[in-house]
């Protein structure tokens, strides 16, 4: 497919370098020589756009016999997606679903009013060194669809729309950009895309949402005469064109954003919501453990344990 946007749009310069509103340097956890980044939620900025949680996950080596065992947890008020540039997860839920999340492909999983799952190392890849490097992205709900049923969609990767153009390549994640619709049906509008750029190429941020955000994950980019490293994400004012263009190594690229949810969210371990009343009553939910007859349930391949309510 080919894809030529425009080459040269309006880079603001000098005072107009505000148009970058935020920008976000991630909070590094180690998780038992697993290192992940947490760029949202963050202090000056809960959301770009709906989205409310972005994780870079890696890049990590496991050896053989080990990998990441994440038990059932639950989760209500967001969507997730994970997406791999290197190795597998094993994702099992309460709706039945077992689906290996590989790289390049999308699942999407709803919570709705409430859903379980895991995620883990398992089977034939762990019993072989391995690589995993990614991110995890959770998506909030709309008001309207916090209490719609939980559901699952799996989308392959050559089912994602990739445009190429001038040395660059984006492959489109979730929603609209670029004139490109990806396959997954989302709750509200929003724009998630995958962008590889030769040294020196650029390319313009999509103009048709309000909210708009760029996490740059290998090499650098330059925007409006500034440089930014791997490990930051930049969030611009709505209505400006944006330009990035790759530094002399190129750069790698998680463009994200949307419309503006209709109000702020709660968010508190796995649960995000529009009022802490949702908050409290999934806590009681999962703290009652009735997997038989509750709000939750384990997934039925993967029920032998789960994680138990925080303290805090």
């Amino acid at each position: 497919m080919s894809w030529n946007p425009a080459l040269d749009p309006h880079c603001p310069t000098g005072d107009d370098v505000d148009a970058i509103e935020t920008v976000i340097v991630p909070r590094a956890r180690d998780l038992g020589g697993f290192e992940v980044r947490r760029a949202l939620p963050a202090p000056k900025r809960q959301m770009v756009g709906p989205f409310i949680f972005f994780d870079q996950m890696g890049p990590a080596e496991f050896i053989t016999g080990q990998g990441i065992d994440v038990r059932p947890h639950p989760h209500i008020g967001l969507a997730t997606v994970t997406y791999l540039y290197q190795g597998k997860i094993h994702h099992r839920d309460s709706l039945g679903t077992d689906q290996w999340i590989e790289p390049g492909a999308v699942n999407w999983m709803v919570a709705g009013n409430g859903i379980t799952h895991s995620e883990r190392t398992d089977g034939e890849v762990r019993h072989n060194p391995h690589s995993l490097f990614g991110f995890q992205t959770w998506v909030a709900s709309p008001k309207e669809f916090e209490d719609a049923p939980a559901d699952f969609i799996h989308a392959p990767k050559d089912s994602l729309p990739l445009l190429q153009a001038e040395g660059k390549e984006v492959r489109l994640i979730l929603g609209d950009a670029y004139g490109e619709t990806a396959p997954v049906e989302t709750q509200s509008e929003m724009f998630y895309a995958d962008a590889v750029l030769e040294a020196g190429a650029a390319i313009p941020m999509p103009d048709n949402h309000e909210d708009r955000g760029v996490y740059v994950v290998q090499g650098s980019i330059d925007v409006a005469g500034q440089r930014f490293e791997a490990g930051q994400m930049m969030v611009f004012r709505p209505g400006d064109q944006i330009s990035l263009k790759a530094g002399e190594q190129g750069a790698r690229l998680m463009l994200l954003g949307g419309a503006t949810l209709d109000g702020p969210r709660y968010i508190w371990w796995n649960f995000v919501a529009s009022s802490k009343d949702r908050i409290d009553a999934a806590k009681e939910a999962w703290r009652a453990e009735d997997w038989a007859h509750g709000r939750f349930q384990l997934p039925p391949n993967d029920n032998a344990e789960h994680i138990p309510l925080p303290d805090r």
